[in-house]
């Protein structure tokens, strides 16, 4: 399965997500990070990004992602949306928002999207996660 329209909508209408990786040790890290979504998948790039932690988590070989974007329609209601990605990363070669260079691509697994044109929904894009 795919993401559906309202999903593709919104995800590109946002323009910064929160990507989990976690180290060799077993430390998980979060970072706030931009991304681009092709439909298919998710890219992240950004200066230097063979630097940053999240990119050497999964260079030395934790390829298991979670990626979230998420914002708030309303405050008064609350109203929450967003949508969570468990995937596999690599690396490609591209240019994209942050230019021509590296960029992690995750392939989505499993996605949960809340209040994006109706209420709670899980799609398993063909690999399901440990």
């Amino acid at each position: 399965m795919a993401f559906n329209e309202e999903e593709i909508a919104y995800l590109g209408s946002q323009r910064l997500a929160r990507l989990a990786t976690v180290d060799a040790g077993g430390q998980p890290d979060v970072a706030p990070v931009g991304f681009e979504f092709d439909g298919t998948y998710f890219y992240i790039g950004g200066r230097a990004p063979e630097q940053t932690r999240k990119f050497r988590n999964v260079r030395d070989g934790n390829a298991k992602v979670a990626l979230v974007v998420d914002d708030l329609e309303s405050v008064d209601p609350w109203r929450p949306r967003g949508l969570r990605v468990f995937g596999t990363a690599d690396f490609v070669e591209r240019s994209s928002y942050a230019g021509p260079g590296t960029y992690m691509r995750i392939k989505p697994e499993t996605s949960w999207s809340w209040s994006l044109g109706g209420g709670m929904r899980r799609t398993d894009h063909g690999v399901s996660p440990d």
